[in-house]
């Protein structure tokens, strides 16, 4: 009879298999059906492009922008690091493809390196588009990891713990730890830090840094890694986005620390490009080398091609003379380049990636004694297997109460995949540490998601616990940290896409436009040198489409030193402002709120304000849901309640 464990590692297949078939399929439903003018209103595609330059980029790929040169202004999909393919609609029917990964997205431009070192002919005869790539190369990493994980044998292989840590993470066997090392004591960090990185150090196994908004979960993490370098020589550090790797990089490098950050250059943020592969290979010594050996090779098949026709011996052997020399060259080239390769693998402290980026071809035959992991709450639990299965233990950094992953097929959600290894973990005996002091935002600001997600375990730090606008000003816009504004009976109606299906609110945008401009306007007057950030958050895409053109129309001349930045939940995920508005969006007769359901979302978008949240919503709409009366009655009991009737007229 097979294991608890293994049961359940057999189910993640089965459901990973739904999640691709329900992935692919929205892929189909939205893309390989339609005619290129449905997919462009979709958003999965660009129709007709121009090229507007290219030059060669890291690693020797072509790198290409492009332009839309109609239907200007369209929503899209297209972000970095997304793959896509260049294609040509020829009169003929004949289609050709020039896949790429997009390195920058804007709203009509965008910036592709090519899985290519040149353009082909057909790329200058116009009719170019771009379109959006299924990636199915996640998926097959992520089964591939879960067969190792299911057939790890116990006894345990030597230098192995694989089979252990199946069991461990299942609950089957107690995770152990060393007395933690009580004269680890690092003075910039408080208690609660601390206490963690000490347990994280004495873990054998498993161990959990919980660190709640603000709290400084990510710089601990760091902290840990520092300590665990001075007996290992080198760890390996993940996080299920490029964006979270390139964060957890830059703490490292401040720290002093050695890393190698792994991905496509496309992904990688341009200031940590020195950090990366390709970037490390161009400031070796021997790239200078490798050049050269390319440029000779280039050479010697140029001259091998001024003999296309060959009529006598001596032009024959001529011919196959610099033939071979260019293979010598190349093969050179690539060898030299195998071994500053296989050198910077070996000398970093740290290898900084994703977890697909781990099955790179010079980490195949790698391992590691510690596998970090932050923002773990973001992982599918096939997902982190993929790191471990190189590493005989693991810190997590994350907190299961903010952005779970995304899970598309209902099915798959429905029997469990979108629990999360750290979700699991969090509930072994003494594997996790709660880091309790949070250094973001004001202290009512934090009150609500502390009572309500952290047992009131939390602590606000002194430099922000009655940290205000301007705790003098006679106005509330200034003077309180929280507003919750009702617009109920007002008719704001919520408005449906009918192609994206996404809803907006123009009413709510309306009045959150007129409310920042009133309180713009009274910080500017009071404090007329200070620049403050504005951070407008809504769960809706239809809605920060809305609120991104509104942007554009309001007169912020008087204004002009203050940021204001437009972006979904899952934008802001791990950013802060000085003030936070939320707009809900949803405002309907049956109550529906749809995904505002999801609490640990909106948990995110409550606690990124510093200094002042607004909260824009329908109460008579949203209000029957648990959480948000819990919030609103939170509200109106410290009297941040307001209608939106008293901003209206």
């Amino acid at each position: 009879m097979e294991s608890p464990s293994i049961a359940h590692l057999k189910l993640l297949k089965e459901l990973l298999l739904i999640e691709r078939e329900e992935d692919f399929f929205q892929y189909k439903e939205q893309f390989l059906k339609a005619s290129i003018e449905t997919r462009r209103k979709n958003g999965v595609t660009w129709y007709p492009i121009q090229i507007l330059n290219q030059e060669l980029g890291y690693g020797d790929l072509l790198q290409i922008e492009v332009e839309r040169t109609t239907h200007l202004d369209e929503a899209h999909q297209f972000s970095t690091g997304k793959n896509v393919t260049l294609f040509t609609n020829k009169e003929k029917d004949e289609t050709f493809e020039l896949t790429g990964t997009i390195k920058r997205s804007g709203k009509n431009k965008m910036l592709i390196i090519l899985h290519s070192e040149e353009l082909p002919d057909w790329a200058y005869d116009g009719k170019l588009g771009i379109n959006i790539q299924f990636d199915d190369n996640s998926y097959t990493e992520m089964q591939k990891a879960l067969d190792l994980v299911i057939n790890a044998k116990i006894p345990i292989a030597i230098g192995s713990k694989l089979a252990e840590l199946r069991e461990i993470m299942q609950g089957e066997i107690n995770p152990s730890f060393e007395k933690p090392d009580e004269s680890i004591l690092i003075p910039n960090l408080n208690l609660s830090q601390n206490r963690a990185i000490r347990q994280a150090l004495s873990a054998q196994d498993v161990a959990v840094i919980h660190g709640p908004p603000g709290t400084g979960k990510t710089t601990t993490l760091v902290q840990a890694i520092r300590l665990t370098l001075q007996t290992e020589k080198q760890v390996l550090a993940c996080a299920p986005t490029n964006t979270a790797v390139d964060l957890l990089t830059e703490k490292l490098l401040e720290q002093g620390i050695s890393v190698l950050r792994v991905g496509h250059p496309a992904r990688i943020s341009e200031e940590l490009i020195s950090s990366s592969v390709d970037g490390q290979v161009q400031s070796h010594q021997y790239y200078k080398d490798i050049k050269n050996l390319r440029k000779n090779a280039e050479e010697y098949f140029r001259m091998a091609g001024k003999y296309k026709r060959v009529f006598g011996k001596e032009d024959a052997a001529q011919r196959a003379a610099f033939y071979s020399e260019a293979k010598n060259c190349i093969k050179e080239a690539r060898l030299l380049e195998e071994h500053v390769v296989n050198s910077l693998f070996e000398s970093a402290q740290v290898i900084c990636c994703t977890p697909v980026t781990s099955t790179n071809r010079a980490l195949q035959k790698k391992t590691f004694h510690t596998l970090f992991f932050d923002e773990a709450s973001q992982a599918l639990e096939p997902m982190v297997w993929i790191p471990l299965t190189k590493c005989n233990r693991v810190i997590f950094s994350g907190d299961h109460f903010q952005l779970p992953p995304v899970v598309k097929s209902i099915k798959a959600k429905k029997e469990g995949l979108d629990i999360t290894l750290l979700d699991r973990c969090i509930k072994l005996d003494g594997v996790s540490s709660l880091l309790t002091r949070q250094y973001r935002m004001h202290n009512a600001i934090m009150s609500f998601s502390n009572a309500y997600f952290y047992n009131n375990e939390l602590e606000a730090d002194i430099t922000v616990k009655e940290a205000l606008l301007d705790a003098t000003s006679d106005s509330d816009l200034l003077s309180t940290p929280v507003e919750l504004i009702d617009t109920a009976g007002c008719s704001f109606d919520e408005v449906q896409n009918p192609e994206t299906l996404s809803l907006c609110n123009p009413g709510e945008a309306e009045l959150l436009y007129k409310h920042l401009n009133l309180l713009l306007e009274q910080y500017t007057h009071s404090y007329p040198d200070q620049k403050i950030s504005v951070g407008v958050i809504s769960p809706y895409k239809e809605q920060i489409e809305l609120l991104t053109e509104k942007l554009k129309e309001q007169d912020f001349s008087e204004k002009p030193m203050h940021s204001i930045s437009v972006k979904t939940i899952d934008g802001f995920q791990g950013e802060e402002r000085d003030v936070i508005y939320i707009s809900l969006v949803r405002s309907n007769a049956e109550s529906e709120i749809g995904f505002l359901s999801d609490i640990r979302r909106m948990n995110v978008a409550l606690t990124r304000a510093r200094k002042k949240l607004v909260v824009i919503m329908d109460t008579s709409t949203i209000g029957n849901h648990p959480f948000y009366k819990s919030f609103i009655e939170y509200c109106e009991k410290n009297n941040f309640y307001k209608s939106a009737w008293e901003f209206l007229y």
